[in-house]
């Protein structure tokens, strides 16, 4: 374990070093870490989209996993190509007996062998004659078209990440990252109380303030695998299909521990179940608290964070201990946040005598998204005039003064109606911090 994570750091630190990267991937599969190994592959192919070793790991990585459509794609592709290699022919063979087709497994199989005769597996050998044998020939796998990884539906493809962006890319917070962070920066101290690494986070607050963007950060920042779950990643027309999804996620963030799990606009999937008419949704919402108890898998080292502009609509049982146990406001960035985040907008852009700490103290309540938004305006701005003028020139600060009277806060209308929930739906307190950023006493 000790060289494959020396291994691992090595590629982080030389991250378009293509041998190394290859031998990372060869190690993982060697070490039957299929999961990891395609991560790691897909990462590498980014880099070398057509170098045939990596397809054919890829490859390979998706048979071990049963992802058979997936890997009938990607290997038909090399096939099809003058003089394949002969374990293309035998990862080939492999994938089409999966998809019930014995036939053309035996064909492929048998071209591996005459290539390369060192390649002879009995194993699978005996498997293709034994379906050969048989003579049944079920409805065969249907693959998708070419160049959709996505697969059928009993194949979904989760996308695993491994964000490379840290805290050093989010502007302020910094009470609200060390909050996070911590458990998962000193995993001995909780261990050492019997506390479990992970659990669920939720955060809220307006639109726009950065909660996605911290979420991935998060992930960055202890080289954890990140899955980032939309609504259209698990709900589907047939019954029971969305329950099956949701516990597919689950199952792929225990298998790539430490992982971030993250659900955007999480009081989608978790309305209060006293507002629904159809069992359908209550089914999910049933599913889904299911999976954060652990009930189905042990969720030590899954952090799942999730965030929503609307806290009130979630359901009540989500916010018992063990599972969204920690609850954290996410308001609107401060001066210094304001200025920080500018810096980060504004790096590697043409500025000239551009004042960030004026810019901040003019944009009171802006949240991350506004400020984005006054930059773009900006840019604009000065675009427009290289275009008159034939002449690129830097941003000054008449751009941003621009680009503030233009824009107005988006923060505002939330408060609006965060406000009344703060005042008169507050059980417990938890709407405490809301009342506290608007200097409200109770």
């Amino acid at each position: 374990m000790d060289e494959l994570q020396s291994l691992m750091d090595a590629v982080r630190l030389t991250p378009d070093n293509i041998p190394l990267r290859k031998y990372l991937c060869a190690e993982l599969l060697r070490r039957a870490r299929w999961a990891e190994a395609e991560i790691e592959v897909k990462d590498a192919l980014k880099l070398a989209p057509h170098d045939i070793e990596l397809k054919l790991a890829l490859i390979t990585a998706f048979a071990e996993q049963q992802k058979t459509s997936l890997g009938l794609v990607l290997v038909e592709e090399l096939v099809a190509q003058p003089a394949p290699p002969a374990r293309v022919w035998l990862v080939y063979a492999k994938l089409l007996q999966q998809a019930q087709q014995p036939k053309q497994a035996k064909d492929a199989y048998e071209k591996a062998i005459i290539i390369d005769a060192s390649l002879k597996d009995a194993f699978l050998e005996s498997e293709i004659n034994l379906a050969v044998q048989k003579g049944t020939s079920p409805e065969p796998l249907r693959v998708p078209a070419h160049g959709d990884l996505t697969g059928d539906d009993s194949e979904r493809l989760i996308d695993v990440e491994r964000p490379k962006v840290t805290f050093n890319e989010v502007g302020g917070m910094d009470s609200v990252k060390e909050e996070i962070i911590h458990p998962l920066r000193h995993p001995e101290i909780y261990k050492a109380y019997g506390k479990k690494i992970g659990g669920g986070i939720l955060m809220y607050g307006p639109p726009g303030c950065g909660k996605t963007h911290l979420a991935r950060a998060t992930a960055g920042e202890i080289n954890a695998n990140f899955i980032s779950v939309g609504i259209s990643d698990i709900l589907d027309m047939w019954i029971g299909q969305s329950e099956k999804n949701l516990h597919a996620i689950y199952e792929k963030a225990r298998n790539m521990k430490p992982c971030v799990l993250f659900f955007d606009e999480v009081d989608a999937l978790g309305a209060n179940r006293s507002d629904m008419r159809h069992s359908a949704g209550k089914q999910l919402i049933n599913q889904f608290l299911q999976e954060m108890d652990g009930i189905d898998g042990d969720n030590d080292g899954v952090l799942v964070l999730a965030a929503t502009n609307a806290p009130w609509h979630l359901d009540p049982a989500f916010r018992r201990p063990g599972r969204f146990d920690r609850v954290i406001f996410v308001p609107p960035p401060d001066e210094h946040a304001r200025e920080a985040i500018l810096d980060i907008l504004l790096k590697e852009k043409p500025a000239q005598g551009v004042d960030r700490k004026a810019i901040a103290r003019k944009t009171p309540e802006f949240s991350g998204a506004d400020l984005q938004a006054v930059v773009d305006i900006a840019i604009e701005n000065k675009l427009e005039e290289a275009m008159r003028t034939g002449t690129p020139l830097p941003l000054t600060p008449a751009d941003f003064e621009h680009g503030i009277k233009k824009h107005r806060s988006t923060t505002k209308e939330w408060f609006t109606t965060a406000k009344n929930y703060a005042l008169f739906a507050n059980e417990g307190g938890i709407y405490d911090e809301i009342l506290n950023y608007l200097k409200i006493k109770k």
